[in-house]
């Protein structure tokens, strides 16, 4: 089942086979070890769920031969997986549809747009039964900012869908530096939060559901904790300080801050989107520079609910599992693993995150610091761009025996981890090697000048673009493989001008096609930038990266805003 794959640390012809590595390539705490049960699948993967007789179900990141899901089964008992089954045939609409749990016997799974779910048959490696669909998204189309659709179940019957904000922070027009935030933004009226449905009705529309929760602006992972009997959810901070509003932010705050929230979410709770944003660094739920903030202003947001704690900005928390199992020693009892994704906007400075964390919980509190349960899947260090990554954390289940199960999204990878120590004599000598990680760049605060990337001397075009687009595009321009298009090598960069000044000056929001894939995030407008710089980024980006293409002029882009204006 293991294929080979390339490690770009290591240069195009090396290759990796994660079933000739110790732990598959993975750092751990001591007595834990791990195993690749698939180094590659079609389709890649998202969220995972492992069923009672230890069969490993895959939400696929793209559907493969028009299915949305996928498979895993060790036939033979030896801890392998040797048969690997596609089903699923639902409109995806793309790559943001997640969540894959198992509840009551049945098989629930998302896209952009809908949640779905099927009864599994103890006797069928893939379930034969009607595909229903229990919640429906009534917006079209699903191409809008942050459109994943993870779920969760309490113990009487619901099930907890959230509805992202179509939104960085309630603008109009969108991701405009210096443009105030709408007030009241009735965005809430219908997004940004969590809204509880039954489990087992089918058809249901949002206007069914009740809204439990709200001021939360991205949720990617959630789950119920049995423990304490409330949800929580990891949310994704909102980006772009440093671009709309340089006034108050430099490049190291909008590289990180602000916080990713853990959030436990009780009926009622507010969370304060899109009017302010929690600041880790400071402990303190901060106005957010939309609605009159520059940084240390609290204003309003002392009204909301603030969360149990804050993450470095941009690390993408993507999954959350409280642990239920018995194999593990038992501090990680009732703990929280979560998925982090890692960044992809953190320029000048390094990527960060692309770990699994975990969180000790006593009496229903966080009870202890976040601490790395595995690292090594980037392969690399410092990670300069997202694409550097070879690897990166996605889903996390919980295994039938206690294993813990890690999916990751670039080629589909799967670990399977198991604890192989002794339980009794657990404690922090065990975790000292993962301890000694947090210094590395990925992990560790970046100093302000030491990390700093951004190459010195940068004029013009150049400069303009590692400013303004950068964070998106990568400084290598290919990207980051998911959420931002590459502009290397592609017609929308060395094709009709036009087109392209257009799409600088307006941006554009909804499903745009760049060298054979699908991108539905918004590519802000950039109209605050004069004739000169746009025409001086264009012509560099026109001519980098690959690209050979004839300059750009200032009048070429006077005439376009002109036009228009």
């Amino acid at each position: 089942m293991l294929c080979q794959l390339t490690n770009p640390s290591e240069g195009a012809d090396q290759e990796v086979r994660l079933d000739l590595e110790t732990n598959g390539g993975l750092f751990l705490p001591e007595g834990f070890e791990a195993e690749a049960l698939v180094n590659r699948l079609d389709g890649q993967a998202r969220h995972i769920a492992v069923d009672n007789n230890g069969d490993v179900y895959v939400k696929l990141r793209e559907a493969y031969e028009e299915n949305g899901n996928a498979v895993l089964r060790d036939t033979d008992g030896d801890g392998q997986i040797d048969e690997v089954r596609y089903f699923g045939k639902y409109p995806m609409y793309g790559r943001y549809g997640t969540a894959m749990r198992i509840h009551d016997g049945y098989l629930y799974f998302s896209s952009q747009k809908t949640v779905y779910r099927q009864k599994l048959s103890p006797s069928e490696i893939v379930p034969k039964s009607d595909l229903e669909e229990i919640v429906i998204d009534p917006n079209e189309p699903p191409e809008r900012e942050h459109v994943g659709k993870p779920i969760a179940f309490d113990n009487e019957g619901h099930i907890f869908v959230p509805f992202g904000a179509p939104s960085n922070a309630c603008q109009n027009p969108k991701r405009t530096p210096g443009q105030p935030g709408v007030d009241p933004c009735h965005q809430l009226d219908t997004y940004g939060g969590v809204w509880r449905f039954d489990a087992d009705t089918p058809n249901q529309s949002q206007e069914d559901g009740v809204l439990f929760a709200t001021g939360i602006r991205s949720l990617v992972g959630m789950d119920w904790n049995s423990a304490d009997g409330n949800l929580y959810t990891v949310m994704h901070g909102r980006d772009d300080l440093l671009r709309m509003f340089s006034n108050h932010f430099d490049g190291w705050e909008s590289a990180l801050l602000p916080a990713e929230e853990f959030l436990r979410v009780t009926e009622g709770a507010d969370f304060g989107w899109p009017y302010c944003y929690y600041d880790q660094l400071q402990g303190m739920k901060l106005l957010a520079p939309e609605y009159g903030g520059d940084g240390q202003i609290v204003g309003r947001c002392s009204d909301y609910n603030l969360p149990i704690r804050g993450f470095p900005g941009h690390w993408a928390p993507n999954d959350l599992v409280f642990y239920r199992g018995n194999q593990f020693p038992e501090r990680y009892q009732n703990g929280a693993f979560i998925a982090f994704h890692g960044s992809t906007n953190r320029a000048p400075y390094p990527q960060s995150g692309y770990i699994v964390g975990f969180i000790p919980f006593a009496d229903g509190q966080p009870s202890g610091p976040t601490e790395i349960f595995a690292d090594g899947f980037a392969r690399v260090d410092p990670i300069l761009e997202a694409g550097d990554a070879v690897f990166r954390p996605m889903g996390i289940a919980i295994g039938p025996d206690g294993s813990l199960y890690v999916s990751e999204t670039e080629h589909g990878a799967i670990w399977r981890i198991q604890f192989k120590g002794d339980k009794a004599s657990f404690g922090d000598p065990q975790l000292a090697a993962m301890e000694a990680r947090k210094e590395l760049s990925h992990v560790r605060t970046p100093d302000p000048v030491g990390d700093n990337l951004q190459p010195t001397g940068l004029t013009g075009g150049a400069l303009t673009y590692e400013s303004y687009c950068s964070t998106c595009h990568q400084s290598n321009g290919e990207g980051d493989g998911a959420r931002f298009p590459p502009v290397a090598k592609t017609d929308w960069v060395t094709g009709d001008k036009t087109r392209l000044i257009g799409l600088t000056l307006d941006g554009m929001e909804g499903g745009a096609l760049v060298n054979g894939e699908t991108y539905n995030n918004v590519m802000p407008q950039h109209s605050f930038l004069t004739d000169q710089e746009i025409a001086e980024v264009l012509t560099y980006i026109r001519g980098s990266f690959g690209n050979s293409a004839s300059a750009v002029t200032e009048e070429e882009v006077r005439r376009r805003r002109n036009f228009y204006e």
